[in-house]
């Protein structure tokens, strides 16, 4: 105690005697003297206005990695620090104008509709799927959504570029919890409400713009007059907002209506609502009052259900398709799916015959390589396409083939007379990244394949208007498995999940409209699973670790999530999908 209040006495004294600071700036590569209590824009606006977007491009700067830790430009500078200012082209770049995108638009929302309520639900392709909705929801528990009409979604766009266009300051003050009770209540954010007295803080960090308050988990612009671009559209029950593209952010994502991928993500959505859990804070709430276990097993009961319907429905389709393609991002447990999907077909009299396509990769000195001159073994060349159509219409037409195994320590394939034959009832079970790209095939008879499409698609948000990534889900899924099976440590994880993610938006993304049946692998418990394993994998991660920045994010998100306990994580099924990233699986 006595050595934090000399401490703050030792800033106060700093401050009133206006020590210079030095800094180390990594855009202009310099150190640079500040007065003691400079803000970060204001340190901006004298020696770094813009950053380097590339390609010639000047990025307005959006908020700031102080010692790898991102903060917003209001951030005053009391020590020594390591600055890195970034704009759009930055990961934290993109979500801090986001952020601020949404405030706007929740802004426009609530004076143009002050009964109804703003949710920004999940992610799209093309940008953020929102509805506006009436404050009670309907009977079994979903949202009742207020449609509007393309003139009124002409009307919102409009005034959101009124309110850039102002360039109005956003504005932060702490609160205390009772304030933000009453604050939140009077805004009709119900689950805002609920997630904060789940948290059980006493103050927490409240944003204002225009004199209209929200909470956002992360630090905003220092005003709307950078936001420049946006847009609106129609779809579904509601609409999307779009913003900037990556790699050209003067660009609005380019709209894509995959009705596949949407309906599954709307049909979560609306299954968290039926189960009461519709945002963190009702999650939590289960947790504390020892209800989750009845959740584990109706998510579970869910799966279980969604799994015999894709089955029946290739049963009803046995006459002609006798191959399943199964395809997914990265840790969306396709492997779990092909193994749970088999027994399925296997209840309804079938005989699943299950073949790795990663044993189809051509030989090591015939890979194609990438722009740095390395294997590129996410190419669709990268596979053996001639032997792979070639072998599959032999086995159509009822020859027997001899599969090859690869060794990928001698970079080749071998074959050691592993020989297959498709009966009557047996059905080609393959899964790998290219199973939804019909380039793969292009001689197979596309009646004779079954497409499925796995991910885990979760719906469920923070609270009303800060939706919960996908593909942080997937991380952290891929972070606990890869460690325990692999001893992968976190940092290589997040290192590497960017070059993850290139791979998926040019291989998977592409083709999952393709799939006959989408299989949503999310489970509504299991970010509260997820914290338990990962949150300590993440906290070994040094401030000095390039990974730091990434792991302090996801710190903060799971700060939100009451973890589950060792005696509850062992009511997750054996059979679980999530078994496959925690261990425990018998499948």
């Amino acid at each position: 105690m006595a050595a934090r209040i000399f401490g703050k006495l030792l800033i106060y004294w700093r401050i009133r005697n206006m020590e210079e600071i030095r800094i180390w700036c990594e855009n202009s590569g310099s150190y640079e003297k500040v007065a003691m209590g400079t803000t970060l824009n204001e340190v901006a606006e004298r020696i770094c206005p813009t950053v380097d977007g590339g390609n010639g491009c000047a990025l307005p700067v959006l908020a700031a990695l102080v010692d790898n830790k991102l903060k917003s430009l209001d951030y005053k500078i009391i020590n020594p620090h390591n600055v890195r200012f970034v704009g759009y082209d930055h990961p934290d770049g993109r979500r801090t104008y986001i952020r601020s995108l949404c405030f706007v638009l929740q802004n426009v929302v609530r004076e143009m509709y002050p009964s109804k309520v703003l949710a920004i639900d999940y992610s799209l392709p093309s940008g953020l799927y929102c509805e506006i909705r009436e404050v009670e929801p309907m009977e079994d528990g979903r949202p009742k959504v207020y449609y509007v009409t393309d003139d009124e979604l002409e009307k919102i766009e409009a005034r959101m570029h009124e309110i850039v266009a102002a360039d109005l300051p956003f504005r932060k003050v702490m609160m205390s919890l009772s304030e933000c009770e009453k604050l939140y209540s009077a805004n009709n954010q119900i689950q805002k409400v609920n997630l904060h007295k789940s948290i059980g803080r006493f103050n927490y960090n409240v944003y204002f713009l225009d004199g209209k308050a929200d909470t956002f988990y992360g630090p905003l612009t220092p005003s709307t007059g950078v936001l420049t671009t946006f847009n609106i559209m129609g779809f579904n029950d509601g609409f999307c907002l779009q913003y900037p593209m990556d790699g050209d952010p003067g660009k609005v994502l380019p709209m894509k209506r995959q009705s596949k991928l949407a309906t599954a993500l709307k049909e979560h959505s609306d299954w968290c609502s039926v189960m009461g859990v519709r945002g963190v804070g009702m999650l939590n709430s289960k947790v504390r009052d020892g209800s989750i276990v009845d959740l584990i097993n109706l998510s579970e009961a869910l799966h279980e259900r969604k799994y015999a319907d894709i089955a029946d429905q290739i049963y009803e389709r046995r006459g002609s398709v006798k191959i399943v393609f199964i395809a997914g991002p990265s840790s969306s447990g396709k492997t779990s799916t092909s193994k749970r999907l088999a027994i399925q077909c296997r209840i309804l009299g079938l005989n699943p015959k299950v073949i790795e396509l990663d044993n189809y990769f051509v030989d090591r000195e015939r890979t194609p390589r990438d722009e740095k001159g390395e294997y590129d073994f996410e190419a669709l060349n990268a596979m053996d396409l001639d032997l792979l159509g070639r072998q599959l219409n032999e086995l159509l037409e009822g020859k027997e083939v001899e599969i090859p195994r690869f060794d990928f320590r001698e970079g080749r394939q071998l074959f050691e007379g592993n020989m297959m034959q498709l009966h009557e009832k047996d059905i080609l079970i393959m899964e790998g990244i290219h199973a939804l790209n019909p380039a793969m095939i292009p001689g197979v008879d596309p009646s004779k394949v079954f497409r499925v499409y796995a991910s885990a698609l979760t719906s469920l948000s923070i609270d009303e208007n800060n939706n919960i990534s996908t593909s942080d889900n997937r991380m952290l899924r891929r972070m606990v498995r890869d460690n325990r099976t692999r001893g992968v440590v976190p940092e290589d994880t997040i290192m590497r999940w960017q070059s993850v993610r290139r791979g998926e938006n040019r291989n998977i993304f592409p083709f999952q409209e393709n799939a006959d049946a989408v299989f949503n692998s999310a489970h509504i418990f299991e970010l509260p699973v997820l914290k338990y394993y990962a949150e300590p994998l993440l906290r070994r991660i040094s401030p000095s670790s390039p990974a730091y920045t990434e792991a302090a994010r996801m710190l903060k998100f799971l700060d939100y999530i009451v973890a589950l306990s060792p005696s509850e994580i062992a009511a997750i099924p054996p059979t679980s999908i999530l078994r496959e990233f925690i261990d425990g699986q018998t499948l």
